[in-house]
């Protein structure tokens, strides 16, 4: 009877040793497949997680003591991996899914300086306060802050795992399958968000969001044939990008009826506060395409009003 007990507790511990080997052969293999889907070496990738070359290696086979919901969090971000990823990501190595909100809190910006912490509230309750549809990004256009005008503008979007509005405006823009129901003439939309993202690269070139945008942007044909000719000829013409072409008015559809089509000029307003933290905010002016906005027609408003 004893020796039966050691033989079903040896094929037990058996069993738990194969089960944690095919995990890790199974994780192994996703995350050195995502690795070099990104042409990343392990060093690379180390660097991302600024972790040694060692360190990196034990993740990626999967001999990690315990993975906390931070680390795993931080090799999603690292791996460039989309929501459904992550969601493959955790399966493998903890056999669950992700909790959302603990990821939400750990990219939230929260300066340590609890004054800039402080202003930063107080910024996002004086936005709610606008009319105008208005966000705050960083320099890779992920969204940090956005008003209610600004969600009810995207409000009928569709779940989308790396192009949703409330986390890159650019991604958005470029790649959601619902933009061209919001941004009206969408080529003309993509033409200066292309513009944009190739200003933004001379200026900050070793940016990992904005290499992984153009990397996107070069997987899809079309978008990489504007990249590379339409969009210089077209930077050439009108001699600026999405943001700093101070006369360009764009249109798009606004969900609610009684907005409907809409002129749009994109404005930066950044106060001193938000750069210093590596923020930039931007609002959309939405103008009616039946009454365009002329010093003339301001001060024939301003008379009506006296």
């Amino acid at each position: 009877m004893y020796i039966d007990v050691q033989q079903d507790s040896a094929g037990g511990e058996t069993a738990e040793f194969l089960a944690s080997e095919i995990q890790a052969r199974r994780l192994h293999n996703f995350l050195k497949g995502r690795r070099e889907h990104l042409a990343l070496s392990q060093e690379d990738v180390a660097q991302r997680l600024d972790i040694s070359g060692r360190s990196y290696g034990n993740w990626e086979r999967g001999r990690v003591t315990q993975w906390t919901d931070e680390k795993l969090y931080a090799l999603a971000e690292a791996l460039e991996m989309s929501e459904y990823q992550a969601t493959r990501l955790f399966l493998y190595a903890v056999e669950r899914a992700p909790q959302p909100d603990l990821r939400a809190a750990l990219h939230r910006t929260e300066p340590k300086d609890p004054a800039a912490t402080a202003f930063l509230g107080d910024y996002t309750v004086m936005m709610d306060a606008l009319s105008l549809p208005t966000f705050v990004i960083d320099q890779a256009w992920d969204v940090k802050m956005a008003n209610g005008p600004y969600r009810d503008l995207f409000r009928g979007v569709r779940a989308h795992p790396t192009a949703m509005p409330s986390d890159n405006f650019l991604r958005f823009g470029l790649f959601h399958q619902d933009a061209p129901s919001i941004f009206t003439d969408h080529l003309k939309w993509q033409l200066a968000m292309l513009a944009q993202l190739s200003s933004d690269l001379e200026r900050h070139s070793e940016d990992n969001g904005l290499q992984a945008i153009r990397r996107d942007v070069y997987r899809h044909s079309a978008l990489r044939d504007a990249y590379l000719t339409d969009m210089p000829n077209w930077v050439m013409g009108t001699g600026a990008d999405l943001v700093h072409h101070e006369g360009a008015v764009r249109e798009l559809r606004h969900p609610d009826p009684h907005v409907g089509q809409q002129g749009c000029r994109l404005v930066e307003e950044t106060p001193r506060s938000l750069k210093r933290l590596g923020l930039t905010r931007l609002t959309l002016v939405l103008i009616d395409l039946n009454e365009r906005i002329t010093p003339e027609s301001c001060a024939s408003h301003d008379r009506r009003a006296a």
